[in-house]
């Protein structure tokens, strides 16, 4: 018996003329309604999907590193070259802190002294966990460590390189450009080069913004700046409290929703034109199942060689560039 995502995949592949379009734009939801029916789609059945092998559905992680007996080293010299490209991004002391969150500043993380707080400590823990801000208690060594001005007075904040842009911002970059939204959606992408080569792919094949996940995630950091070679000035990047709901908010703008998944259709066989969004998980892991399950499509990367697995940046990079093909068609 034919399945959905069989329905799916026939109304979005293989002829020239790639069956109907979503319709896009502020009154998209009524026809996103109608175009679903006609899918007859039923989640229920797509309850038993399993994680994806991996973010670019070709993924594996990546532990060669692990067998040289310098490792260890090396990954100390890293973290140790992670937090001196932070430091600029960093604010240090009560009064600082406090005022940021005040002043609605954005703030990836609060580092906050373990153990029993009282007065402004206690203040900034309440008001930052009422505004959804990460609060992370760790020990005074530790802040100590983390410290430049060495006065940290007990909370470290880390702030952005750049300020985050909302979800609509995205889209209406698209509209004043006269384009359908081209949205890459990061899963869990934790690795620093790898979001910043990704925002640097993005930019280059004109997507119109990348989705982050507030929690699970690389942040705008002064290396993900560097990794990015100078484009994270140049690409709205929006952080949510749910990816998935994120999801559903894009299909309900009108807007295809493709997974990377190596165990699906290749992408070469796959319609990708129109609003799209790009949903990218990290290496290893691949797409979260509730994530894969909201997504319209899966497409994958055809391996040839005998390693099975790319970088998550590069994979991206593959799969947004063939979007850019198909749309040039």
């Amino acid at each position: 018996m034919e399945n959905n995502r069989d329905r799916q995949n026939k109304q979005r592949s293989g002829s020239a003329s790639f069956g109907k379009k979503r319709p896009y734009g502020n009154n998209a939801g009524g026809g996103k309604a109608q175009n679903r029916s006609n899918l007859e789609r039923d989640n229920s059945k797509r309850g038993g999907s399993k994680r994806g092998n991996s973010g670019s559905g070709n993924l594996e992680h990546e532990n060669s590193n692990r067998d040289n007996p310098r490792h260890g080293n090396f990954m100390r010299e890293n973290s140790n070259r992670e937090t001196q490209a932070e430091d600029i991004y960093r604010l240090e002391g009560r009064k600082a802190v406090l005022e940021a969150i005040n002043h609605d500043r954005q703030i990836d993380k609060i580092f906050i002294k373990k153990g029993e707080i009282e007065g402004t400590l206690r203040l900034i823990n309440a008001k930052a966990r009422e505004k959804s801000i990460s609060v992370i208690e760790v020990s005074k060594i530790k802040l100590d460590e983390m410290s430049q001005s060495r006065n940290h007075q007990g909370v470290i904040a880390l702030v952005p390189a750049k300020d985050y842009s909302e979800v609509s911002d995205i889209l209406d970059y698209a509209r004043e450009r006269g384009e359908e939204p081209f949205v890459i959606i990061l899963d869990g992408i934790t690795d620093t080069y790898n979001f910043g080569a990704i925002i640097r792919s993005a930019n280059a094949c004109g997507a119109h913004g990348i989705i982050i996940p507030k929690r699970r995630s690389a942040t705008l950091t002064g290396m993900v700046a560097k990794a990015s070679s100078g484009a994270v000035e140049f690409v709205r990047i929006a952080r949510v409290s749910n990816i998935a709901a994120a999801v559903e908010g894009l299909q309900e703008k009108g807007l295809w929703v493709y997974c990377s998944d190596s165990n699906e259709k290749s992408m070469y066989e796959q319609q990708m034109t129109g609003p799209v969004a790009l949903v990218i998980g990290e290496e290893g892991e691949g797409v979260s199942r509730i994530v894969k399950e909201k997504c319209d499509f899966s497409v994958g990367i055809p391996m040839f060689g005998e390693i099975p697995s790319l970088n998550a940046s590069v994979a991206a990079g593959i799969l947004m560039y063939e979007v850019v093909r198909q749309r040039s068609l």
